[in-house]
């Protein structure tokens, strides 16, 4: 990888007719690669559970000039089943017929508590969201995927799902075993044309990081409009080959 995808430049059209799902769209990083994407020609794919916030996002790229009408997928992750993930891929496959992109952006922190103190439910549920429903919604899309000239698939991690930190729990799992999906998905596909790898965003000014330092200064923090570049260089074409990595996005 000779690109820094942290100062990765490119052109306005650089993700021209690409189709391309983000999952937890409606606020936060989602939300910001969402209308950014489009911004670069993609077709975006909004999903999230809140159907007012997700129409929100839906609004706003539709005034962006010249950037396709959005389509919107809601499904709760904490809830969904097989048949929840197979009617989402249906409804792609009828639309598009294909997928360019899938960014695995949705999660949820749980609660910083000691392993000794943690609800056993808790962790099931962060559990699921965050590693079961991408591996789930991963498997239904992969056909699809495979349609692609050029498909890629974005699982996001955290600096605490490399190095475990006290309190972090089922969050920092949970980020230990993306980055594992990620990689056995790459090895599977290692020799075709389909990618996979990790971002982990750092910290950055989104309600998930308030909720973990409630204290900290977040004008010290980068919005998430800021840290995209590196999505945006692995979606692309100038990604090509570039598999089973973890980047910073900072």
């Amino acid at each position: 990888m000779t690109i820094d995808p942290r100062s990765y430049t490119y052109r306005d059209d650089v993700l021209e007719g690409r189709i391309i799902l983000v999952t937890g769209a409606s606020n936060g990083i989602g939300k910001a690669l969402a209308l950014h994407i489009a911004g670069l020609g993609a077709q975006v794919i909004l999903h999230g559970r809140n159907v007012h916030k997700l129409e929100t996002v839906y609004d706003e790229i539709e005034a962006i000039d010249g950037a396709a009408r959005p389509s919107i997928a809601v499904m709760d992750l904490a809830s969904a089943n097989s048949e929840s993930y197979m009617s989402l891929a249906d409804s792609v496959s009828s639309e598009f017929g294909r997928l360019d992109g899938l960014v695995h952006n949705a999660s949820i922190l749980g609660e910083r508590y000691t392993i000794e103190q943690y609800d056993a439910v808790l962790w099931q549920q962060v559990m699921h969201v965050n590693v079961t429903s991408a591996f789930a919604l991963t498997q239904v899309l992969l056909p699809l995927l495979q349609k692609s000239d050029d498909p890629s698939v974005i699982f996001t991690s955290s600096g605490v799902g490399r190095t475990g930190k006290a309190f972090w729990g089922a969050y920092a799992v949970s980020k230990f075993a993306t980055e594992g999906l990620s990689q056995v998905l790459a090895d599977e596909h290692r020799h075709g044309k389909l990618r996979s790898n990790c971002i982990n965003p750092g910290a950055t000014r989104t309600d998930m990081r308030l909720a973990a330092y409630p204290a900290e200064d977040r004008d010290l923090l980068k919005r998430p409009d800021e840290i995209l570049d590196p999505y945006v260089y692995l979606l692309g074409p100038d990604s090509k080959g570039v598999t089973g990595e973890s980047i910073d996005a900072q």
